[in-house]
């Protein structure tokens, strides 16, 4: 079969815009724009999320807390 020539690229498109009309098609482009921003925007509130993990502890006066954690199982 074969791939498609430019020119039968060219008839799907012209038949796709008969049937749908071009409201619809932007309306899709649309909500595929936003679907796309709303997921960079879910990875980077991750990525945030895990770098908030990774700062130390405060306490309330704002100055940072050292924690030196103890092996209990020392031979």
């Amino acid at each position: 079969m074969g791939s498609f020539s430019v020119w039968h690229w060219v008839v799907v498109l012209v038949i796709v815009l008969l049937v749908f009309g071009t409201k619809k098609l932007r309306n899709i482009g649309s909500d595929l724009g936003g679907a796309v921003k709303g997921f960079k925007d879910g990875m980077k509130g991750s990525q945030e999320e895990k770098a908030a993990e990774q700062i130390p502890a405060q306490n309330q006066d704002g100055k940072t807390v050292d924690v030196q954690a103890k092996d209990v199982n020392k031979s």
